[in-house]
């Protein structure tokens, strides 16, 4: 068994843990009615920040300074979660990050969180051949878990690529906000090698890049595996069987790391797809795409787009929130993709709005996998807006649409949905779309505070089913640190984007991300 570790800081903890400065009991008012039109209610943003880094100081063990994955809607310490993951703690460190630029906390209490969190990072065990971090372990002890303490099932350690890169991204913030945790900060971060995921031949021996494995196991698990080692460094691993190729996906954010670290060809940003392309071959997508190929840096692309309600855009694989927007939180994707993402990110919001309060009709809006209101954990997402053919719903019910494939008689088109059920919206979501749709996300989270009891001691809940009623009281470092993310960029000068950016982001991604012209229109 590993030791704790125990911080220095142990009481400082505590007493933000009370009572974060700027913090207040009561929830805040909603964004008042004079404000001009987009413009961001700076006070009761800041309150809601406030009230959100409340819950991530709460879940945080004293002893580690690591978060767990979730903890009850009373934050009471005995409700934390008995697991946590890369992403929890990158989450909380960035979260951090913009606490500070929001001035709910100073200087020296983020030194010592986020130092307290890089000694126990660095005490835990890794896959030593790649320096990749396993997805689960216990927040208080450190322990890789291998039997997980919610039902005693077993854990087969497993070395996520998406989850590696949430916490690579923390890691490059610090390395370049906070350089006098660089001592700590680098060793972790060098020794990450993304190259490990990383498949050459994916695409095919014609085509010149590859694209990233889902992650690999160091034990054969059970059920699909592929044995290899891109490296060629120490024993063969298990890979997942899958590879990630939807590239309007939170998976894009493996790309992004590995291309700033110089550990992939920059050219593999045109590896996986936009859309599949338009054939019957690739007629299990959602729908059919329009679009017509373009080539850069060598690589022949699909600029491939969907159309829904009027809308024109690249589709998420789920058509949520969280995959098409969490790594616009460190790449500053509207301005290095002026002809690409500045043109998609706007009608992607403003999809998920016809759909929550036209087309579906719930009254509100923000569709992103969360809490279930019923219990554990699901995907939501508008199912017409993501290239998976079943794709993730929007109620509880899994509303579906099939629009059919033209010309593939394998693929008739079926008749609308009559109706929607139980809508679950949540309200990271909404914080995603702040900076898009500012007015129309103001007024989404104003909703909510007046129709549900979504808010409490650690600001919005995780989410509810509006038809019901029913709110998911609980808070998960994942949607927490998106709300701080979110809101630290919008109200700090885009923190985590200038943080992130600096350094091989910029000189090796941004070329890339230059080049491309989606299948949107300028003006929609």
């Amino acid at each position: 068994m590993i030791r704790p570790v125990r911080v220095a800081l142990a009481a400082a903890l505590a007493l933000t843990i009370a009572a974060p400065a700027g913090a207040a009991s009561a929830a805040p008012a909603v964004p008042s009615a004079g404000s001009p039109p987009g413009a961001v209610d700076r006070a009761a943003a800041t309150r809601w920040a406030a009230d959100t880094w409340r819950s991530m100081v709460a879940m945080t063990d004293p002893g580690t300074g690591l978060p767990a994955d979730n903890i009850g809607g009373d934050l009471a310490a005995g409700s934390r979660a008995k697991y946590t993951s890369p992403t929890n703690v990158g989450s909380y460190i960035w979260s951090a990050l913009a606490a500070r630029e929001l001035r709910l906390i100073g200087e020296r209490e983020l030194v010592v969180r986020v130092g307290a969190a890089l000694d126990s990072l660095a005490r835990l065990d890794r896959h030593a051949d790649s320096g990749m971090f396993y997805n689960w372990y216990d927040p208080a002890t450190l322990e890789l878990l291998r039997t997980w303490p919610e039902d005693g099932e077993p854990v087969y350690p497993f070395a996520s690529s998406v989850d590696n890169a949430w916490l690579a991204a923390a890691l490059m913030i610090v390395h370049n906000a906070l350089p006098q945790l660089r001592r700590k900060s680098d060793p972790l971060l060098n020794g990450m090698d993304f190259g490990f995921y990383y498949d050459p031949q994916a695409l095919g021996a014609d085509v010149p890049v590859g694209l990233m494995r889902g992650g690999f196991w160091v034990e054969p698990p059970p059920g699909c595996s592929l044995p290899g080692n891109y490296r060629d460094r120490g024993p063969d691993v298990h890979y997942t069987c899958h590879t990630y190729g939807a590239f309007n996906s939170e998976t894009r954010m493996i790309s992004y790391v590995a291309i700033a670290r110089g550990q992939v060809p920059p050219a593999h940003y045109f590896g996986p797809w936009r859309t599949f392309p338009d054939t019957c071959d690739w007629s299990w997508q959602e729908m059919k795409p329009v679009g017509e190929y373009r080539e850069y840096a060598g690589v022949r692309v699909f600029e491939g787009a969907y159309r829904y309600r009027g809308l024109q855009f690249v589709p998420s694989w789920g058509g949520d929130m969280f995959e098409a927007f969490m790594p616009d939180m460190f790449v500053p994707e509207t301005r290095w993709g002026p002809k690409s993402w500045a043109r998609n990110h706007p009608v992607y919001v403003r999809g998920q709005i016809e759909h929550g309060l036209r087309d579906a009709g719930y009254g509100h809006w923000g569709f992103s996998p969360a809490s279930n209101p019923a219990g554990g954990y699901r995907e939501y997402g508008v199912d017409a807006m993501g290239l998976d053919g079943p794709g993730y719903t929007s109620d509880q019910e899994r509303t579906s649409v099939d629009y059919g494939f033209a010309g593939c008689p394998d693929r008739p088109a079926q008749p609308e949905p009559e109706a929607y059920g139980d809508g679950v919206v949540t309200p990271h979501g909404v914080f995603l779309g702040l900076q898009h749709a500012p007015a129309e996300a103001q007024a989404e989270l104003a909703r909510l505070r007046r129709d549900f009891d979504i808010y409490g001691p650690g600001g919005f809940y995780d989410s509810v089913a509006v038809g019901s009623g029913t709110v998911a009281k609980r808070y998960l470092a994942l949607d927490q640190g998106m709300v701080l993310g979110a809101l630290g960029n919008l109200l700090g000068d885009d923190v985590l984007r200038r943080a992130f950016s600096r350094g091989g982001a910029e000189r090796l991604l941004r070329p890339m991300m230059r080049m491309e012209e989606f299948s949107v229109p300028a003006r929609q």
